[in-house]
């Protein structure tokens, strides 16, 4: 990518006031992925060969946070937290059977905030969670819905998919071969052009933007849906990893003998998948589907990328990356996410900022850490009720330190897990922990809660684990949500939120 310049950012006020004649803001390219573990080259997660030579570009162009960690291991919570910059246990959304919306009409969400700063704010494919009722159209100038044309057959809920044309399953159906799997977990070719593939059209949206010319600052959001299931790809990325070269994920069969029940419900937890591929002999082509979705997503960032490299508008613009949690492919029996450990934990992050050096920080961050990035990197009103902080410190200095001893990752009320420089914390909610040290057991295959060598720093991390949880937000049966004129009634008071309705300036 091309060296951006940073445009006179001394001048930019941090207090929200407006800018200096002479300078203009950034504008932002907000490119999300889904499900994306630590498999990408940069990182290293995989102990193969990952073709993933776009992100990579722009790791080396910005700077790459290498211990990244998502808010929640699950998308509604994760992607709630991140585009709010508010935590789960501040605001009860802790699963995807919740309308962000719906419980918090009134809070600021990134897209809004840059709005209100005078930004052209579009968007297309997966920022919120897909499912209907998450990307509200007051939220954007404009949004281009995720239609599941891959999939309609895994779209049948009408409640999620109101805009989906559902069909009965297809003749060949399941790809894989495996029967008996859970919902979306399938993978295989379709057989058409890969610019008629969901994620392909979503990158082409935001192509089309980027050649526009326009005077004022755009933000744009450009969201991929795989590797989330199904890893439906066009067959040639399943070229690129013959199955003799695929790389088994390590395991070890008595990995969960040392941890307690509490890890052990979450690790069974679609458990029966992983048995079903090990049964039918398809674990190899399993990773295989992974890695080749992996590459099919980099391949459509690196067409946005391009285009915003042939724009006028690549010296000022922001450049963010981020995957909304990992993955796990039978590490500790798991198969998906919904885990406190590292592989459902760590991310791929990096922002890209115009006068920036490129650089490598192994920092603890985590990605409710966005927002407050982005307003300062922007120029724009910080938020002091934001529970993540600023990391422009850090692309100034990777070497330098927060004013914390990790980063929070929660799921569902009472989980929580601190990840610091060295060491994991897991505390569950029935008060059972799990305590790993990076720097010895990268695999977090001994947990050492009894271990008393290390007393000082795990009880540093406990304490940053407690805290209050808020109560569970209202659930979707809460609610009658009508989808064409995007409004939701509160069934106990007849309450409407409007979806459409114009945002307070």
């Amino acid at each position: 990518m091309k060296q951006l310049v940073l445009i006179a950012a001394a001048s930019v006020s941090l207090l929200g006031s407006q800018l200096t004649g002479e300078v203009a803001r950034p504008n932002v390219l907000f490119l999300a992925v889904d499900d994306l573990k630590d498999w990408v080259t940069c990182l290293g997660g995989y102990e193969g060969t990952v073709q993933t030579p776009n992100i990579d570009r722009l790791a080396a162009g910005g700077t790459l946070f290498t211990n990244a960690h998502c808010p929640s291991p699950k998308c509604a919570p994760s992607r709630a937290a991140i585009m709010t910059g508010l935590m789960p246990s501040t605001t009860g959304l802790y699963d995807n059977g919740n309308w962000w919306y719906a419980n918090y009409p009134d809070v600021t969400t990134i897209p809004v905030h840059f709005m209100r700063h005078g930004y052209k704010v579009v968007g297309a494919g997966k920022i919120f969670h897909h499912t209907a009722g998450n990307h509200p159209p007051n939220q954007w100038d404009d949004f281009q819905k995720l239609l599941f044309r891959d999939d309609p057959w895994f779209r049948g809920v009408k409640l999620n998919y109101p805009w989906s044309d559902h069909e009965p399953y297809p003749k060949g159906f399941p790809f894989s071969g495996v029967k008996g799997l859970g919902h979306e977990n399938d993978w295989g070719s379709l057989g058409y052009k890969e610019a008629d593939y969901d994620d392909s059209k979503s990158v082409t949206y935001a192509v089309e933007f980027l050649k526009q010319e326009r005077n004022g600052p755009f933000f744009l959001a450009c969201g991929l849906f795989r590797p989330h299931l199904p890893w439906y790809v066009p067959q040639p990325y399943f070229d690129r990893y013959p199955l003799d070269e695929v790389v088994l994920p390590k395991v070890r069969e008595d990995d969960l003998k040392d941890v307690p029940n509490a890890g052990k419900a979450f690790a069974k937890a679609r458990k029966k998948d992983l048995e079903t591929i090990l049964e039918a002999d398809q674990y190899r082509e399993a990773v295989q589907a992974y890695l080749a979705s992996i590459t099919y997503a980099d391949a459509q960032l690196g067409r946005v990328l391009e285009a915003l490299e042939e724009s006028s508008q690549a010296d000022n613009t922001v450049v963010v990356l981020w995957s909304d949690h990992g993955w796990h492919l039978g590490e500790k029996g798991h198969w998906h996410k919904t885990t406190l450990w590292e592989e459902a934990t760590r991310v791929p992050f990096i922002i890209s900022a115009p006068g920036y050096e490129p650089a490598r920080c192994s920092r603890p961050v985590s990605l409710v850490d966005l927002f407050p990035t982005l307003n300062e990197l922007c120029g724009l009103r910080l938020d002091d009720a934001h529970d993540g902080e600023s990391l422009v410190p850090l692309l100034e200095d990777p070497e330098a330190s927060l004013d914390r001893v990790g980063v929070m990752i929660q799921y569902k009320p009472g989980n929580v897990a601190i990840r610091s420089d060295r060491f994991r914390y897991i505390r569950y909610a029935d008060g059972s922990v799990e305590f790993y040290d990076h720097a010895a057991d990268p695999y977090e295959w001994k947990n050492l809660v009894d271990d008393n060598a290390i007393s000082e720093a795990k009880s540093a991390l406990a304490h940053f684990a407690t805290f209050e949880w808020a109560e569970p937000s209202s659930a979707k049966k809460k609610f009658d949500f009508d989808p064409e004129t995007f409004t939701w009634t509160e069934k106990l008071t007849g309450r409407v939120i409007d979806g459409k309705a114009p945002v307070t300036p």
